[in-house]
């Protein structure tokens, strides 16, 4: 089989709930992050996209009947490319470059794009359809943005729980302290911060038209341990999660060009990246914030190597808490971790943000001219993904 290399990256900003991309549509996003990555191989004929494969955790609004083909038509595709939507929820975007990556060492396709979307404040509401006409009772609508709904009554309640009640047994299980998680949380806002101010996104991120956000809106330069410790408990009167060191809620898009190596003359540039390992795990869903230890060791087993020879690491902030717990777990440097900022101060849009850790890990890699690194990401219900990049740039 032949490998998969990741050619080019980009995303859109990340806007908040509710803030500047709100009147974004997510197949208006979608599109404008396919647009984004295919404008970095202009030399790139868009009828040789063997696939487009999407991801996106709701699909029950504006994003429902595949918007990974609802993007392909809406950046003027031509209309034989192929495009599917998978859903692995905050994973959705991380496991479509996975199923990228596998096509094209199969030799099912030579390119590939993958990517996903989230807008989260256009979730609607939805009502569950009566099994009878005309019902005498109330019906309630009930939010999709985040978490559990229309709950099968067979569930054990003990999994249903809110994904904030997760992490406050996950920081008891461990003993991680609400100081540690505040320090956490402002050394995001402030690498994110320092990497704006550096240029580091610069060459990342597409803006969207209409849209006044020239950056990730949720960063709070500045921030410190000491102003987030004034923040309530968000979930338990004494307990130690708050919203500012957990990620918000967002919107915003990401993309990832992927191809064979065999495919550089075609994209018309030489591949920054290579795919190296991958791994995929499951645990109980109370503790799905701890599930990336499990991931990124297998995907470290397959690629052959141990977290010796990784340089960055990438980890998907949802919360602190769950963040450190994995850090602690893998016995790594902390400072090789989230470098250019992480989730709770860039964003965390569900089905986008997979790719754009992918993204940022394979431009850190070219920065530093480390070898390997990590990309991993929980996922709710008790599921994590990861993959390894090796350096070719």
């Amino acid at each position: 089989m032949t490998s998969a290399y990741l050619y080019a990256a980009a995303r859109t900003p990340f806007g908040r709930f509710g803030g500047a991309l709100a009147e974004s549509r997510p197949d208006d996003l979608a599109a404008i992050a396919l647009q984004g990555v295919l404008n970095k191989a202009p030399g790139l004929d868009p009828a040789a996209i063997g696939d487009v494969v999407w991801g996106c955790a709701n699909q029950a609004g504006e994003d429902n009947r595949n918007v990974g083909r609802m993007a392909v038509l809406l950046a003027g595709l031509p209309v034989s490319v192929p495009a599917n939507t998978v859903n692995r929820l905050c994973g959705s975007s991380l496991d479509a470059a996975i199923i990228g990556s596998r096509t094209i060492e199969s030799g099912d396709a030579d390119v590939v794009v993958a990517g996903g979307v989230e807008s989260m404040t256009r979730a609607p509401w939805v009502l569950p359809k009566p099994s009878r006409a005309f019902p005498a009772g109330n019906l309630t609508a009930v939010s999709t943005t985040l978490g559990w709904r229309l709950v099968n009554d067979n569930m054990p309640k003990e999994w249903t729980i809110s994904l904030g009640e997760c992490n406050e047994l996950l920081g008891d299980k461990f003993g991680i302290s609400r100081e540690r998680q505040d320090e956490f949380a402002a050394r995001s806002h402030n690498l994110a911060d320092a990497a704006w101010d550096a240029g580091f996104y610069n060459d990342l991120v597409v803006p969207v038209p209409g849209a006044d956000l020239d950056r990730d809106e949720g960063i709070r330069p500045g921030s410190s341990a000491e102003k987030l410790a004034r923040l309530k408990p968000s979930f338990r009167p004494d307990g130690t999660i708050t919203a500012g060191n957990a990620s918000p809620l967002n919107d915003g898009a990401s993309a990832i060009l992927l191809g064979s190596e065999a495919a550089a003359d075609r994209i018309g540039s030489a591949p920054i990246a290579r795919v190296a390992g991958r791994g995929v795990a499951a645990v109980d869903p109370v503790m799905f914030g701890f599930a990336p230890v499990e991931a990124a060791d297998r995907a470290l087993a397959r690629a052959g190597i141990t977290w010796a020879d990784v340089a960055a690491v990438e980890l998907n902030e949802a919360f602190a808490v769950q963040s450190l717990a994995c850090v602690d777990a893998w016995d790594i440097d902390p400072e090789i971790v989230n470098a250019k900022g992480g989730a709770i101060a860039i964003g965390h849009p569900l089905g986008a943000s997979g790719g754009r850790i992918l993204g940022t890990l394979a431009a850190r890699l070219k920065e530093s001219g480390g070898r390997y690194g990590v990309a991993a990401i929980c996922i709710g219900v008790g599921q994590a993904l990861a993959v390894v990049l090796e350096n070719v740039a």
